[in-house]
């Protein structure tokens, strides 16, 4: 018997949570996931080149997979929970997933909360389950791309777990590591009540001649029209025509063109956006190298 994929970890660990009704903290699930499989010690043992064993892995994308499906969620750290969604789902399939069932979570993208459309997730889900033959260069990037994507999800999350003030501290810190500020002292968190409609201030040079002013939503709904409109009456109060809005959601559209209009510059990150400049500036992430070998041309060739 080959070694379960993640995917066929999916019903094994979604029947686990739902014996669960409080949740398991992530090594119970695993543990339970590999006894209802019947793994072996010898597969327990079994590990990946992190040193995580192989198993603990794949129940871990599974587990990734149930997430993406708003099916489980994490409330607190290291702990794996079923959602009242994910409760109505199991009563719903009492007997185990179809392949096709399997195969549809196991492809299900974790950004769906900020589509615009269903048509448009649709779509995208229909080129993830094209069979193509790909060179391992190209399986690299695949595989970096859905880890990243992965990681923007759970960033999302515990910035969700986590309280207002974190998070408006949270953008002055990667708006700082994205280079804004002479020094993290330029960055200001104004945020609490009676704020204005103003999250924090960045002074872009050492007199703070000028400045960004920063809005934060830590929102799950889209962010409307009349939030940006409220932002941009908050600038003019303070005679700014730079201003940052971000949130852990996703603008409307006349969201979108409502700071077209504006009179100076509104720039809106969306949750999307935010994870990624997250990971691209190493803010609540650490990265891990990878060594990929390629022939150094230049050593072999002969003069």
């Amino acid at each position: 018997m080959s070694f379960p994929t993640f995917d066929e970890m999916i019903d094994p660990l979604l029947r686990v949570l739902a014996s669960a009704p409080d949740g398991l903290d992530a090594r119970t699930a695993q543990r339970a996931v590999a006894d209802r499989l019947n793994l072996s010690d010898a597969d327990r043992q079994m590990t990946i080149a992190s040193g995580q064993a192989l198993f603990a892995n794949r129940a871990g994308w599974a587990h990734d997979r149930l997430k993406r499906a708003e099916l489980s969620a994490s409330p607190k750290r290291g702990w794996w929970q079923l959602t009242e969604k994910g409760v109505a789902f199991v009563r719903q399939h009492p007997a185990p997933l179809s392949e096709a069932e399997v195969a549809a979570l196991a492809v299900v993208r974790r950004d769906s909360r900020l589509r615009e459309s269903d048509e448009e997730e649709a779509s995208e889900a229909s080129a993830t389950q094209r069979v193509t033959t790909a060179s391992p260069a190209e399986l690299i990037d695949r595989a970096v791309a859905e880890i990243r994507e992965s990681v923007s999800g759970d960033l999302i999350e515990r910035i969700m777990n986590g309280s207002p003030s974190f998070f408006e501290t949270l953008v002055l810190d990667l708006l700082h590591a994205m280079g804004y500020g002479t020094s993290r002292s330029d960055l200001q968190r104004v945020g609490g009540s009676g704020d204005g409609g103003i999250d924090g201030v960045v002074s872009l040079d050492r007199l703070g001649l000028e400045k960004v002013y920063v809005q934060a939503k830590r929102w799950s709904n889209r962010v409307g029209s009349p939030e940006i409109q409220t932002f941009m009456g908050a600038l003019q109060l303070q005679h700014a025509s730079k201003g940052v809005f971000m949130t852990t959601s996703a603008f409307t559209r006349d969201a979108i063109e409502t700071a077209k209009r504006a009179r100076g510059t509104i720039v809106l990150v969306d949750g999307r956006k935010l994870a990624e400049l997250m990971i691209d500036h190493g803010v609540g992430v650490t990265p891990r190298p990878i060594n990929i070998p390629r022939i150094d041309q230049d050593y072999f060739d002969e003069e």
